[in-house]
């Protein structure tokens, strides 16, 4: 019967133990969901400010290409700078789309470390 309290407390230690380790995986788990949502985010961002400055650049050389065609018959070295302008801008907004369109395709699977260390808990536990 002495036999009897000692498998007790050692079933509950183990018990405890085992919510114990329990709580720490999922705290991991959390850990690392968090710190791949912080990534997206500023991945994200990243994008939105390439999408913003290619826009700005193109609508400016839009707006001084047409400024150009206004002028085309105007005095003479006016034009050089009008069109100089319009290039420059034109380039910026083209480096800001390739910029954009390469953060857009380099994009990791969402959460993908975060499936990785489940799946390597599943395997451990089923084998």
């Amino acid at each position: 019967m002495s036999e009897e309290p000692g498998r007790a407390e050692g079933l509950f230690e183990s018990l405890g133990n085992l919510a114990r380790t329990f709580l720490a995986v999922v705290q991991t788990r959390i850990e690392i969901f968090a710190s791949e949502i912080d990534e997206e985010r500023a991945r994200l961002a990243r994008i939105a400010v390439l999408a913003a400055v290619a826009a700005l650049c193109v609508a400016l050389a839009v707006v001084l290409l047409v400024f150009l065609l206004v002028v085309l018959f105007w005095d003479t070295n006016r034009l050089l700078a009008i069109g100089v302008l319009a290039g420059v801008f034109a380039v910026g907004g083209i480096v800001a789309c390739l910029g954009l369109r390469a953060a857009i395709s380099q994009r990791s699977k969402f959460l993908s470390a975060t499936l990785a260390e489940l799946r390597k808990d599943r395997t451990k536990l089923e084998g």
